[in-house]
């Protein structure tokens, strides 16, 4: 900037949004950190047990899916509109200040994009855990069958724990329904959400185990 009016000396002022930027990959790599094990589990079952699914199972699949995608578009869209009602803020820096005017100074082109990054892992999980479920259903394995569902219910805290990580401008609990305070913490249990979600991945585990290698099953249902 030019020196005022009878003064010798020179300055310069910078107009920006300052710390807004969004760190697009924090929900992403936070859910992938949680989901990436289960994920490559189903994977080698689904190779191992690629093949044609029923029907009845194809259809209880897509149903089952549907919830689950719609969640995380409730998620996404809800904590989105929330951004864009806030008036994204200005910060002007001059040599020797730093003045903030009001608002959020994050941008909805920002936070979308992180959100959506954070639900993709667990939205593959929950839809490749299912595909198994169908085969294995197919292939009379039901004890399997519901231990790959379970997997498909264990995207769910792994979603919010991916929204959770993105640092946003606004309260994202207002639909969180399986975050890490979705059940009030206690003094003999600080974390009920995060001890239930290992239960549930163990729970999972062990019914593939057993359902995989015992030697009854059920017999494939037919159509």
């Amino acid at each position: 900037m030019p020196a005022g009016p009878g003064t010798g000396d020179f300055g310069w002022t910078v107009y920006g949004s300052g710390d807004s930027a969004v760190d697009r990959t924090a929900g992403f790599d936070a859910a992938l950190a949680g989901s990436w094990a289960a994920l490559v589990a189903v994977a080698g079952l689904l190779v191992a047990c690629r093949g044609p699914g029923r029907r009845r199972h194809l259809i209880a699949a897509a149903v089952a899916a549907a919830p689950v995608v719609g969640y995380a578009a409730v998620r996404v869209t809800d904590i989105g509109v929330a951004v864009a009602a806030v008036t994204p803020g200005l910060e002007i820096r001059t040599e020797t200040t730093l003045t903030r005017v009001d608002g959020s100074g994050y941008d909805q082109a920002d936070v979308v994009p992180a959100l959506v990054l954070a639900v993709l892992p667990p939205l593959a999980l929950a839809l490749a855990a299912l595909a198994l479920a169908v085969l294995l259903a197919g292939r009379g394995r039901r004890l399997a069958a519901t231990g790959a569902a379970l997997l498909a219910v264990l995207a769910l805290p792994l979603l919010d724990a991916g929204i959770e990580a993105v640092h946003l401008p606004v309260s994202a609990d207002g639909t969180a329904l399986f975050a890490w305070y979705a059940i009030p913490p206690t003094l003999a249990m600080p974390q009920p959400v995060a001890a239930l979600t290992v239960a549930v991945e163990l729970a999972a585990y062990l019914l593939l185990v057993a359902g995989l290698t015992g030697a009854d099953r059920a017999a494939p249902a037919a159509g």
